[in-house]
């Protein structure tokens, strides 16, 4: 009899055009999941450079429009700062520097001594605290009237709300992809109740149980998922590199924040994996609730 039983269990769900369907399907499925956590992991990176880069960053800018006047209070500003022991670095901009960023805006004139160009300091905070930056604002003002200081956090606030918008959309698609996937299995679950039902009342008869019967579909269901998950990966994996070799090209230190990590590439290799165990609890829940239904 476990002879037979084992065969039964064999000849069960070996729909061989099902089988390939499933596992195509699944990886469609991961290969757009992969890809969406992909896009939001590179996304919160960006987001993540972004705060290294400009956490405790200041711009002290001084637009008196008499030169002398502007000098004077630029000078002693910096002093102000470089005695402050919160501040780690303050540096006065070129002059120069200052005229080529504005050349792509005021063409040639930005270099006309005629133009008053702003007087501005960077400056590097060992700490962000609300009172550290109130005594370095303190006392940039009591040492430049006419200075204003600005974070440059708050200059790109508007590009990190975009940003953390986008990684939330991105893990909204990949949970998305997991409710789809589990409702795939669902599906294919019961079509294989229905397609293999006579197969199911002899295991019946011959002592199987409904968590035996709903192990034969969550095992295959499983093991489709888990196949169809590392093709559509793999697939998903060459588009994310390829994308990935193309953004290095353009030598941009913002664009370079969208590389995946190593603990990203893992985070991503594990979908397959979770994929495969979301199918089959879902393949077993939805088994056992349609064999008590019908006995």
């Amino acid at each position: 009899m476990t002879a037979r039983l084992l065969a039964a269990d064999r000849r069960l769900l070996d729909d061989r055009r099902g089988t390939r369907a499933m596992a195509w399907v699944m990886a469609i499925m991961l290969f757009l999941t992969v890809l969406a956590a992909a896009f939001g992991l590179a996304t919160l990176g960006v987001a993540a450079v972004l705060d290294r880069q400009l956490a405790g960053r200041l711009t002290v800018q001084i637009a008196t429009p008499a030169e002398h006047v502007r000098t004077r209070e630029a000078a002693a500003a910096l002093a102000a700062l470089q005695r402050l022991p919160e501040v780690r670095r303050a540096v006065a901009v070129d002059p120069a520097h200052l005229a080529d960023m504005l050349e792509p805006w005021l063409g040639a004139d930005g270099a006309d001594s005629d133009l008053p160009i702003p007087a501005m300091i960077d400056v590097d905070l060992t700490e962000t605290s609300p009172a550290t930056l109130a005594r370095v604002r303190a006392a940039v003002r009591a040492a430049a009237p006419g200075a204003r200081v600005d974070r440059q956090e708050s200059w790109l606030a508007p590009v990190r709300s975009v940003m953390t918008m986008l990684t939330g959309m991105a893990g909204g698609l990949v949970l998305l992809m997991a409710g789809a996937t589990a409702a795939v299995v669902i599906l294919a679950a019961r079509a294989g109740l229905d397609t293999h039902s006579d197969t199911i009342d002899v295991l019946h008869m011959l002592g199987s149980t409904d968590v035996q019967v709903a192990r034969l579909f969550q095992r295959r269901i499983g093991l489709d998922t888990l196949i169809g998950g590392v093709i559509g990966m793999a697939v998903a994996f060459g588009v994310v590199m390829l994308v990935g070799a193309q953004l290095d090209a353009l030598g941009s230190d913002l664009v370079a924040g969208l590389r995946l990590g190593v603990g990203d590439w893992v985070i991503l290799a594990c979908l397959p994996v979770a994929f495969a165990l979301l199918a089959t609890l879902a393949a077993r829940l939805a088994v056992l609730a349609a064999l008590r239904r019908v006995l």
